[in-house]
C-alpha cells in the first residue's frame, strides 16, 4: 500500500507557474505508474498527466500538452506536475495517483490509490 500527499497548490495569475509535488510512503514507490488528475468545481474528475516508473514515458491531456510537464526523482519517492501557462481553466483540485499499469489512467480507469488532492486556483 502506498500513501500519497501533495502540496504546492495555491493561488497563481493567469499566465505564471506552479509546481505541485506528491510524495509517496513506501519503499516501492518505482512499481507505480504516477498520475495527476484534476476535478473542477461541478465537473467530473478528468486525466491531466502519468509517468511511467522509471520516468521514460509521459502522457498528458491534451489541454495541457506543451504547458504541463509531470517529472519523478525515485530517490526521494516524489512525483511533480511543473505547470506553466496556467489559464482560469487550469483551476482545480489537482490529485495524486498510483497504479500498477500504464493502460490503467489513460483508458480511464481506476487507480490504485489516491492522494487527497491541492487546490490550485487561477485568478485571472
Amino acid at each position: 500500500q502506498v500513501q500519497l500527499v501533495e502540496s504546492g497548490g495555491g493561488l497563481v495569475q493567469a499566465g505564471g507557474s506552479l509546481r505541485l509535488s506528491c510524495a509517496a510512503s513506501g519503499r516501492t514507490f518505482s512499481s507505480y505508474v504516477m498520475g495527476w488528475f484534476r476535478q473542477a468545481p461541478g465537473k467530473e474528475r478528468e486525466f491531466v498527466a502519468q509517468i511511467s516508473w522509471r520516468g521514460g514515458r509521459t502522457d498528458y491531456a491534451d489541454s495541457v500538452k506543451g504547458r504541463f510537464t509531470i517529472s519523478r526523482d525515485n530517490a526521494k519517492n516524489t512525483v511533480y506536475l511543473q505547470m506553466h501557462t496556467l489559464k482560469p481553466e487550469d483551476a482545480a483540485v489537482y490529485y495524486c495517483a498510483a497504479d500498477y499499469q500504464l493502460a490503467t489512467m489513460l483508458k480511464g480507469g481506476e487507480p490504485e490509490y489516491w492522494g487527497q488532492g491541492t487546490q490550485v486556483t487561477v485568478s485571472s
